[in-house]
């Protein structure tokens, strides 16, 4: 893009901008923005006087003259919602043809928004077929997402919230890096596939922020509230609402208050023949979640199954709406034996509507808790961590070799290699420690 390629330049790098429109060539090649953004036409018409940007149509004499290829094309999307990757697969095999001719070490950087899957499905054997080369030898790749918006183009340059490199070659992520030693921002060195997953998740996030404002405000206006001062004070709250809390995968939320108040939004909404679809799909998102591991569970076939955890959070006894509870009404329903470890929850102490809830929903309730993890762990194959109960930093050593493991919280005492069952899913326990399942 043309702020990367000014601001690369003004940070001292020699910049050959490769284009197939001439036009925009010519603009550049004049110190001209072709698009419109705030500052870039001074940046730019400085570099190029600095003779710090040239620009060419010749993609090989680009590639033979520079250390690092970075791509920026924009993939358009298709109908169906996938993108159409014809353009970067062009330029991915124009660049490898130009690297069959050279010999030196090269880094390719896909700064395009691109789809988990299609560099090493498509790109890569792209690029390796037509340069002869092997990632990993003379030839590195990377995953280098931008997140500069139009209008803040240049200052998201500059000032960014963190670098992301995708690679699993260290050398590839640092002679990119190299590029970006200026700035003063964390660096992430992650999978390809996780950089690409990261902007996916930045530019969803900021779309599901807009169109839950945008609700909130039309159910203000409706009941005659002021939605702008609402949001105002809800945004005041660094603690909850604007925070990383609530931001990690895992399992489904539940509770008192989160269902009955979803449902009460919800309703008011159609009460005012008003739609709120993202307000909407919520609890049925979470019923959806809560299914997946059932599933996850039934596909093992009918082993014996210890749930960590029932009431809906640490520290509490609440088991009204627990999505622990409902996994354990799923389970339970399918002829699943089930045993229970929890000692926030004591049957005994549990009144009033905490009662009534676990009665309707898990009657025998009662038989499936259990005081003993080491006890609950011995009687079955399967174990869910479903919170971080009292002890669990002991499970590691509890284990056996029969166990299969469903982590749903990330619990560090298990090691780097149980990640929350949303992002990896089962984990078996090896000979030689614990293994994701399949390897």
């Amino acid at each position: 893009s043309t702020p990367t390629t000014s601001c690369l330049a003004a940070a001292g790098h020699d910049v050959v901008g490769v284009d197939v429109d001439r036009h925009k060539l010519d603009l550049v090649g004049q110190g001209r923005s072709p698009i419109r953004e705030p500052g870039l036409d001074e940046l730019l018409g400085r570099m190029v006087a600095e003779k710090r940007i040239r620009v060419t149509d010749d993609t090989a004499a680009a590639v033979g003259e520079c250390a690092r290829s970075l791509i920026c094309v924009g993939p358009p999307s298709r109908r169906n919602g996938s993108l159409e990757s014809g353009f970067l697969e062009r330029v991915i095999e124009k660049i490898g043809q130009a690297l069959a001719t050279t010999s030196a070490y090269h880094v390719v950087a896909v700064r395009s928004t691109l789809l988990p899957g299609v560099l090493a499905g498509t790109l890569v054997p792209l690029l390796e077929k037509a340069s002869g080369r092997r990632v990993g030898d003379t030839l590195g790749v990377c995953v280098n997402p931008e997140f500069l918006r139009e209008g803040s183009a240049i200052r998201d340059f500059e000032r960014p919230p963190f670098t992301v490199v995708g690679s699993s070659d260290a050398k590839a992520a640092d002679a990119l890096l190299a590029a970006y030693a200026h700035l003063d921002a964390p660096v992430h060195r992650v999978l390809p596939d996780e950089a690409s997953m990261v902007k996916y998740a930045s530019n969803n996030f900021h779309a599901i922020k807009v169109a839950f404002a945008n609700e909130i405000g039309a159910v203000c206006r409706q009941l005659g509230i002021d939605g702008q001062r609402v949001m105002t004070v809800f945004c005041e709250d660094r603690e909850l609402n604007i925070s990383p809390r609530y931001l990690r995968p895992g399992f489904g939320f539940g509770g008192s208050c989160l269902p009955k108040d979803l449902r009460a939004m919800v309703y008011v909404a159609k009460e005012h023949d008003l739609a709120t679809p993202l307000l909407g799909s919520i609890l049925p998102s979470n019923d959806h979640h809560i299914q997946r591991v059932v599933d996850t569970v039934l596909e093992m076939g009918k082993k014996r199954v210890a749930l960590l955890g029932l009431s809906f959070k640490v520290g509490s006894d609440d088991l009204r709406e627990s999505p622990f509870v409902r996994l354990a009404e799923g389970l339970i329903g399918k002829g699943v034996p089930l045993h229970v470890y929890d000692p926030d929850v004591t049957i005994g102490n549990v009144f009033g509507r905490n009662k009534a809830y676990v009665e309707e929903h898990l009657p025998h309730v009662a038989q499936l808790i259990a005081d003993d993890l080491q006890q609950t762990l011995d009687a079955v194959d399967v174990v869910i961590v479903g919170k971080k109960v009292a002890g669990i930093d002991a499970l590691p050593e509890l284990l056996r070799s029969q166990h299969t493991v469903i982590d749903l919280v990330g619990i560090p005492a298990l090691g780097d290699v149980l990640r929350p069952w949303a992002s990896m899913g089962a984990v078996l326990p090896s000979a030689t420690g614990l293994a994701p399942v399949g390897s």
